[in-house]
C-alpha cells in the first residue's frame, strides 16, 4: 500500500504576496515587462505546473539572493483541446476547455506571488506594475482567503 502525504495548513507558514494581474499581454511580453520595471529576472521554468491531468500552466520564477525573495509568475488559465466522441457532424472538430489554477479569481490573467521576509514589500511592487503599458490593473488578493489555496505550493 502506498503512503498518502497531505500538506498540513500548519506546516505551510510561509509569508508571502500574491498579485492578481489583468493583462492583454502574452506571458512572455508580460514577463519582459516586469523584468524591466522591477528590476528582476524572471525566466520560463522547464516544465510547467501541473495541478491535474486536464491543465498546465506555464509559469516564470527568479530567486533574488539579495534581497531575499522568490518571484514566481504563473498563468491563470489553461485552455486544453479534447477530441469529441459524439456524432458523425462535430466528429473532426477539437474541443476546448479552459482550466482556472485559482477559480475563485477566473478573470485574472496571471497571479505574482513574491515570497519574502519584509512587510512593506507589496505596495512599492504594486506602484511599479501599475506603470506597465497594457497592464490593466493589478492589486494584492488575500491568499488566506483561498479555498485554492493549496494550488499555489510549488
Amino acid at each position: 500500500m502506498a503512503a498518502i502525504y497531505k500538506i498540513s495548513e500548519d506546516s505551510y507558514d510561509e509569508q508571502f504576496t500574491l498579485i492578481a494581474l489583468h493583462s492583454s499581454r502574452e506571458d512572455h511580453s508580460l514577463v519582459y515587462a516586469l523584468n524591466s520595471c522591477l528590476k528582476i529576472k524572471l525566466k520560463r521554468a522547464v516544465k510547467d505546473l501541473e495541478i491535474s491531468p486536464n491543465g498546465a500552466f506555464p509559469f516564470f520564477d527568479w530567486r533574488d539572493q539579495i534581497n531575499d525573495r522568490y518571484y514566481t509568475l504563473i498563468s491563470n488559465n489553461s485552455v486544453v483541446t479534447e477530441e469529441l466522441n459524439v456524432g458523425n457532424l462535430f466528429q473532426d472538430l477539437p474541443s476546448f476547455t479552459a482550466y482556472s489554477l485559482i477559480p475563485e479569481y477566473k478573470d485574472v490573467d496571471y497571479f505574482l506571488k513574491v515570497e519574502h521576509d519584509e512587510w512593506d514589500v507589496e505596495k512599492e511592487i504594486l506602484k511599479s506594475i501599475l506603470t506597465i503599458p497594457k497592464v490593466i490593473t493589478a492589486y494584492s488578493v488575500d491568499a488566506n482567503k483561498l479555498k485554492s489555496r493549496n494550488n499555489l505550493i510549488y
